[in-house]
């Protein structure tokens, strides 16, 4: 059984319950989409002492729950998995994805960075056609994917993009590779 270092902070019992099956792992639970400042804390500790990776759902309220702890305590580790990869018939959740997508999420990190200069425009996004067309929410889906960022909006991708002082170029690059 693999051993993670970092804390993992993960939204409810059930995500914790899935990542202890297959990996030596302490979590903090958020419990929610309302983060309590005693949460906060406990995050902020645990990054200092151990670090911290935010492995949130890859829905709305994960994104959400993500960007706040991203805003409140600069610096994490984040891990992303693919939304049809962490899906039931009903549910979406990090708690519903098998081991090799948990494994692959947990190998590919991401730390944000505030970047003083934008790397990537909405006016490169739709220029390679992540913005204003017809496949472009399958494009940023596929975008997130080979990035290990997740999927987002426009405006979420291009912030995350951003964050990581990818350039347009080398999103090009990506996206042509694997076409």
């Amino acid at each position: 059984m693999k051993r993670i270092r970092q804390l993992i902070v993960v939204e409810g019992r059930h995500d914790t319950a899935a990542l202890k099956k297959y990996f030596d792992c302490d979590t903090i639970e958020t419990g929610g989409t309302s983060l309590g400042e005693n949460v906060i804390e406990e995050i902020r500790a645990a990054k200092e002492k151990r670090g911290v990776i935010i492995f949130t759902d890859p829905d709305s309220p994960g994104n959400r729950i993500r960007n706040e702890i991203n805003r409140l305590v600069p610096g994490c580790e984040n891990a992303f998995i693919d939304k049809a990869a962490a899906r039931t018939d009903k549910k979406v959740g990090v708690e519903h994805a098998a081991q090799k997508d948990l494994e692959e999420a947990l190998e590919n990190l991401v730390v944000y960075e505030d970047r003083p200069e934008e790397t990537i425009t909405f006016i490169d996004m739709s220029e390679l056609g992540l913005l204003g067309g017809e496949n472009s929410a399958q494009l940023r889906q596929k975008a997130g994917r080979l990035l290990h960022i997740g999927f987002g909006s426009a405006k979420t991708m291009k912030n995350r993009l951003n964050c990581l002082g990818i350039t347009k170029e080398e999103l090009r690059k990506v996206l042509e590779e694997n076409e």
